[in-house]
């Protein structure tokens, strides 16, 4: 780690902190509609470059995530992880390396594979780096997970690195939330228990 990501690492307790004072990255959206387009349908190519058909995770609760190795809420890899390895029976985590918000994930894939091992011990899947924004480019999964023509409820858009969105075993998206929700926290906990 870098002193700007040692300095984030031991900045986030007070950041999630502030989060939960304020209600700031605190939002939680949940839905039961169906989805009119098949998550099944959707595929992504894993870090490594290896392609990743979605039909792979039929039956399981899968919990997305776009992530950033410069953010405030880059601590958060640890929770995810402990998650993982927690729930990997019921639950697929996948995540989403971004550089749409600030600059904060600027390195290579090999790079931040490097960055999430050595630092987090990361052993969820992690995707190639994409755009997660509602914008030209936008990775074919987050369209999905943004366009209610597509999900049938949701139209929220990560507003910053570390949002989550959670689909259920039959491939419906349930819940969005926002950054400041803690991946061991208890909404979480009632999202994947669900």
């Amino acid at each position: 780690m870098n002193i700007k990501q040692r300095a984030m690492v031991f900045a986030y307790p007070l950041l999630s902190r502030f989060t939960r004072w304020t209600g700031k990255s605190q939002k939680i959206i949940n839905s039961k509609k169906m989805a009119p387009v098949s998550f099944y349908s959707l595929q992504a190519v894993l870090i490594n470059g290896e392609p990743f058909s979605f039909e792979s995770v039929k039956g399981k609760k899968v919990l997305l995530v776009n992530t950033a190795s410069d953010c405030g809420y880059t601590p958060q890899y640890k929770g995810l992880e402990q998650l993982h390895q927690k729930e990997k029976d019921k639950l697929l985590i996948l995540g989403f390396p971004s550089n749409d918000f600030g600059e904060q994930e600027k390195g290579s894939h090999d790079e931040i594979a490097d960055f999430c091992e050595k630092n987090y011990a990361v052993t969820f899947l992690l995707m190639q780096k994409s755009i997660v924004k509602k914008r030209s480019g936008q990775h074919p999964v987050y369209q999905w997970l943004t366009d209610v023509s597509k999900n049938g409820w949701n139209d929220a858009a990560p507003t910053w690195n570390f949002c989550k969105y959670v689909i259920n075993e039959e491939g419906n998206l349930t819940h969005f939330f926002e950054s400041g929700i803690e991946p061991l926290g208890k909404e979480m906990a009632d999202a994947i228990h669900a």
